[in-house]
């Protein structure tokens, strides 16, 4: 067996046009490739009967960021911001995308009004400054200082 090595970090959303604008204006990242998948193969790999998607690879330092949209994600006309929706960091298969920034403080002074927190930043027990935000799907993304 080979040494397994990461590839990617995959976040599912709704609306990938406004996924891919959120992650380039919020975090300055840069997209790499877009690309669609769909037939047979995809399809029962995903075991998602008739499965296609559009594809989104960004760069975070080296970390690629892959969003993709299913042509039939979930509930139709659900809201994915939707409290009810959301999973809470606590609870298991609950995920997160962590992103390093050189000054939490002054990121968060930087984010535009409507990306929603879940608290101002803050230090850690461990000395670590964290803040959580959310993205416009409701997917939750880590950033501390690097």
């Amino acid at each position: 067996m080979s040494d397994p090595t990461a590839h990617h970090v995959g976040i599912t959303v709704a609306d990938l046009d406004r996924a891919v604008e959120f992650y380039a204006e919020t975090f300055d990242l840069d997209v790499v490739a877009e690309f669609s998948v769909g037939g047979d193969a995809f399809a029962e790999a995903v075991a998602v009967d008739g499965a296609s998607a559009e594809f989104a690879h960004l760069d975070a330092d080296g970390v690629r960021v892959e969003l993709v949209a299913y042509d039939a994600a979930g509930e139709a006309g659900a809201d994915p911001t939707a409290d009810s929706i959301r999973p809470d960091l606590n609870r298991p298969g609950a995920t997160h995308l962590g992103l390093t920034v050189d000054d939490v403080e002054a990121f968060y002074a930087d984010l535009a009004d409507d990306v929603k927190t879940m608290s101002p930043p803050r230090t850690t027990e461990s000395g670590t400054t964290v803040l959580f935000v959310r993205d416009p799907e409701g997917n939750l993304i880590e950033v501390l200082d690097a």
